[in-house]
């Protein structure tokens, strides 16, 4: 088994429809049908009459991208997929060599079929083997540090295990992101995470309200503007720190719980990270409902840092760094 890196766009804005439509998709929607491209000189000349403007070296790159896409993944190899918008690596087995389908929407024409998508949480890997999966590449290969032999095994169900090669080339600050993560599973375990959540409510400039330990009416945070908490938005927030992403049950009773408290809002804390359904329904729910993942928590961690308070920055040291931009990928 081979294992390939397929990103689905820089900010992840294919990413629902490759998981709704069991595909790994590039961009590159300037680009015709490739399945004709035989050889690599073809592909080169395609590219150059379609971006007339890019470099030569950025033509070279997405070159060796692409072409591993149409020619070097094969039926049966693993495709991995980052998720953006969710703190999860998705992975599916190909079952399709590439097919140009051109009633997708543009930007989803070039795509691989794999069998189904089964997704783990990031942290369900050790560093080393997500500074693979943090290579700026659209396209590239997986084969450092035993990652095919592990991601069969993390698949299987058994725990990932740490060796020492790192891959070059990485995403400085999603690896960052993802230490944070680990750091803060290990400092803020259990009910210790809403007292996190609220250090960050009051940042923002809210008064709250920590729910003390026991029945807690489905609201572990009660958050309000102005002096006293009472103005609006009232924001009534439940934190599931367990790993295991929550279901639509969950969602339902924080909608109930708003209406006992009197909120008009709510928030969803959630460590372990949310199943679609849960996604779509938030979706529906724009204005009244809000999910923070993992990733999300670390966003306003590192947003609202500097007005944190002087304990949750001792037992969250953070400091920021510059770091090289890559060029953007499609």
């Amino acid at each position: 088994m081979t294992l390939w890196l397929v990103r689905a766009g820089s900010r992840g804005e294919r990413e629902e429809f490759a998981l709704k439509n069991k595909v790994a998709v590039i961009g590159w929607e300037e680009l015709p049908d490739l399945s004709s491209i035989e050889e690599r000189h073809e592909l080169h000349k395609i590219l150059q009459t379609s971006y007339p403007d890019e470099k030569i070296n950025t033509l070279r790159n997405w070159e060796g991208q692409i072409w591993q896409f149409i020619h070097e993944i094969k039926i049966g190899d693993k495709v991995a997929l980052p998720l953006k918008q969710r703190a999860f690596i998705a992975f599916g087995e190909v079952v399709s060599k590439y097919q140009y389908e051109p009633k997708n929407p543009p930007g989803a024409r070039h795509v691989i079929s794999v069998n189904k998508w089964q997704e783990l949480p990031r942290k369900s890997f050790d560093p080393d083997i997500l500074f693979s999966f943090g290579a700026f590449k659209t396209v590239c290969q997986i084969q450092r540090n035993k990652a095919e032999n592990r991601v069969a095994e993390a698949l299987s169900g058994k725990k990932d295990i740490r060796t020492d090669d790192r891959e070059e080339d990485i995403d400085v600050g999603l690896i960052a992101r993802d230490q944070i993560v680990n750091y803060i599973e290990r400092k803020f375990k259990g009910d210790k995470l809403a007292f996190l959540v609220d250090a960050i409510l009051t940042a923002q400039g809210f008064k709250t309200r920590v729910s003390p330990k026991g029945a807690d009416g489905g609201v572990d945070i009660l958050a309000g503007k102005g002096a006293f908490g009472f103005e609006v938005p009232r924001i009534a927030v439940q934190v599931k720190s367990f790993d295991d992403p929550i279901d639509i049950k969950v969602f339902n009773e924080l909608q109930g719980s708003m209406t006992n408290f009197g909120a008009d809002q709510g928030l969803i804390v959630t460590w372990g990270g949310y199943k679609n359904t849960v996604e779509k329904e938030a979706a529906r729910h724009f204005f009244k409902m809000k999910i923070w993942d993992a990733n999300t928590l670390v966003q306003m961690i590192q947003d609202n840092y500097e007005n944190l308070s002087e304990e949750i920055q001792a037992e969250l040291p953070l400091k920021q760094i510059w770091a090289l931009v890559p060029e953007d990928e499609e």
